[in-house]
């Protein structure tokens, strides 16, 4: 599937006022970050956007399902990305201060170093 370069698009000029976002395809998705800090998948049309220890009780109390991928082997992965609250994609606001908890989880990531 195709990236959704709309909703990739609408992301970049909500965000604006927050920092610059640039895209990476992957998976047939697009992963989105923020002035270098990963923050969001964009899947299948859908907004994603990074969750972690710190902030899933937040978003389990917003009823927001985690990310879930099925290869073609059948086995599935859970990554920790939550699917945003449609309000997201009616207002930049709104989308701004959901991204802001994302943007924290993003900083907060460890990254894995290759050998």
């Amino acid at each position: 599937m195709a990236v959704d370069t709309v909703l990739v698009e609408w992301v970049q000029e909500a965000m604006a006022p927050v920092g610059d976002v640039t895209m990476r395809k992957m998976m047939g998705g697009a992963t989105l970050y923020c002035d270098g800090t990963i923050f969001a998948i964009a899947h299948e049309g859908e907004l994603w956007f990074k969750a972690d220890a710190e902030t899933d009780a937040v978003w389990d109390e917003a009823g927001c399902a985690k990310f879930t991928v099925t290869f073609k082997d059948g086995t599935v992965d859970m990554m920790n990305y939550r699917r945003v609250p449609e309000a997201v994609y009616d207002d930049p606001e709104v989308l701004r201060e959901w991204a802001a908890l994302a943007l924290q989880a993003g900083a907060r990531r460890v990254v894995k170093r290759r050998k």
